[in-house]
């Protein structure tokens, strides 16, 4: 099972409490995932499809609790990719089918917009805190995903349509979330994509285990990331190093080979012999070692001399 597919159960099995906490889950669930079929100018049901079993029951037990309508559930076998089952809900009564639409702001009485039905979210269903919670909760629930945190972080929610979207985005981002909308084919994804951002939103919607889950991968893939930092600064300090040690080894042993280490200052000839003696040795500790101990930059400095003296003398001067 998923990580989508998780969250998505949790979420379908939390209690079902307010009548406007569940009108405002129902608002997002009919513009998610709900169809309208129209068989003339007043003749209206209302479906909803889903692929996830817990989902449907959860939306069967919100209708159920809140109109007391008879209600039709099928299952279908998907034809195509993996096959999954498809549930439908079906509410046969017509009337509490646009009496639903109507109450979840979908259709207007007044304005008779059967064929044009309206995707802005009523102020009223989202007016409070709790409800809006429960609107992000509907919304993902009927058209939501998660991506597997060990991948990667991010969270979406597919609509239709664009009005739809940026009301959505500003629900979320009223929770001080940094929701951002992008155009795929020809749906409207909001989406999260901070790990930080996206344990808010669970925290929000409720899903606590899941949000749990995803801290325990945060909290390991942290971990990682700062041990693979150290591991690579040390392994470039080693780097870096090594790679000056057999500088200053080549050095010493040219002007060993051209002139002598004696004819050398005393100080130069003695970081010289310590280098030799020490080739895995850093620069601060050849500097304890001397009989008066210098710091890092004296001893650098000791080096950068021999250096100068090595490269006369490559020059033949």
């Amino acid at each position: 099972m998923s990580f989508s597919q998780k969250t998505k159960n949790e979420l379908s099995k939390l209690p079902i409490e307010d009548i406007c906490c569940s009108l405002a889950e129902l608002s997002a669930l009919v513009r998610m995932c709900g169809t309208i079929k129209i068989a003339g100018s007043e003749k209206i049901n209302l479906k909803f499809s889903t692929e996830n079993a817990s989902i449907a029951r959860r939306i069967f037990s919100i209708l159920k609790k809140s109109y007391d309508v008879d209600i039709e559930v099928m299952v279908r076998r998907n034809r195509q990719l993996k096959k999954n089952n498809n549930y439908l809900i079906a509410i046969g009564d017509r009337d509490i089918s646009k009496k639903i639409l109507l109450d979840v702001g979908f259709i207007k009485e007044k304005e008779n917009n059967i064929f044009n039905p309206d995707y802005k979210i009523e102020k009223d269903i989202i007016e409070k805190r709790c409800c809006r919670r429960s609107y992000i909760r509907g919304s993902f629930l009927g058209g939501g995903s998660i991506s597997n945190p060990e991948k990667t972080y991010h969270l979406e929610m597919v609509t239709n349509n664009k009005e739809h979207a940026e009301n959505l985005s500003e629900i979320i981002n009223s929770f001080n979330l940094n929701a951002k909308i992008v155009l795929r084919k020809d749906n409207y994804i909001v989406y999260l994509k901070e790990g930080e951002q996206i344990v808010d939103i669970l925290n929000i919607m409720g899903a606590h285990q899941a949000l749990l889950e995803l801290e325990d991968v945060r909290v390991l893939k942290d971990v990682r990331n700062n041990i693979n930092r150290i591991v690579n600064c040390e392994t470039a300090n080693l780097s870096k190093t090594i790679s000056a040690s057999l500088r200053q080894i080549n050095d010493i042993e040219l002007i060993e080979s051209r002139m002598g280490l004696i004819k050398l200052p005393k100080n130069l000839r003695e970081v010289a012999s310590l280098r030799l003696d020490n080739p895995d040795a850093s620069l601060k500790e050849i500097g304890m070692m001397l009989d008066s101990p210098v710091g890092k930059s004296g001893v650098n400095h000791r080096f950068r001399k021999i250096g100068e003296i090595a490269e006369e003398l490559r020059g033949g001067r």
